[in-house]
């Protein structure tokens, strides 16, 4: 099995990764568009010459990478993608090939912490679109991918990550519930800015508090995003 995970960032991703990774039958990938979004965009993120040059690949070389024989010989695969990175001109043919499964997060919580390292932040930068884009392209192709809100993760990760499992066809693993510290072998490069909280983690954090406060332009893009947010919500496992 090929798990591809859509999500935007900031958004229980990387614990999430690290969930399926600690499995002893899954091979986790980082973001594997990184590198290919980049050098189409030119957008200029945090290491962005270093992240280019750790992901050499072009986005066909990606593709064929992410559907060849999953190292060590395990059986399943989990490929963490950012939504955001599947712009204009990114192979899409492939995906209704794999397992979807798309991960949300209420975006004033992704926007409070995303902007906070990213100060141009812009509704295009955070996923929400091209999930719902990517969402309803699996819709029309016949299929009803797997949505799950990161928030019913913190809250009862065992729960949660049961359905999951089910929703998929994938054993569930007790391994799932805990990691190591001290991050994961197929961190991107771009770890060491984006995250250290989740280095320190052993497992999922608890339940969140209130939705944090925004600036007018923050709370303008969280307005637009949650039209998009809501569509996949209302999929959500429950």
């Amino acid at each position: 099995m090929r798990i591809a995970m859509w999500s935007g960032p900031r958004n229980l991703s990387t614990a999430l990764m690290y969930s399926f990774g600690n499995r002893a039958d899954m091979h986790a990938v980082d973001e594997p568009f990184y590198g290919p979004y980049l050098r189409d965009t030119g957008l200029q993120h945090p290491m962005r010459d270093e992240i280019i040059a750790s992901r050499p690949e072009t986005a066909d070389q990606v593709v064929a990478s992410l559907l060849g024989p999953i190292p060590d010989g395990r059986p399943h695969a989990y490929h963490k993608h950012m939504s955001q990175h599947m712009i204009d001109g990114m192979p899409r043919d492939w995906i209704a090939g794999v397992t979807n499964v798309f991960l949300i997060r209420h975006p004033a919580r992704v926007l409070a912490s995303f902007s906070a390292k990213y100060q141009e932040t812009t509704l295009s930068d955070i996923g929400f679109v091209q999930q719902a884009e990517l969402f309803d392209q699996l819709l029309d192709q016949g299929q009803t991918p797997v949505v799950i809100d990161s928030a019913d993760i913190r809250e009862n990760p065992e729960r949660m990550l049961r359905l999951l499992c089910d929703a998929i066809g994938l054993p569930f693993d007790a391994a799932m519930l805990s990691w190591p510290a001290g991050g994961h072998a197929a961190d991107g490069i771009w770890s060491d800015v984006w995250y250290g909280s989740v280095h320190k983690s052993t497992g999922f954090a608890g339940p969140e508090g209130p939705l944090p406060p925004l600036g007018k332009d923050m709370a303008d893009i969280a307005a637009q995003a949650l039209l998009y947010y809501d569509h996949l919500a209302a999929h959500r496992l429950r």
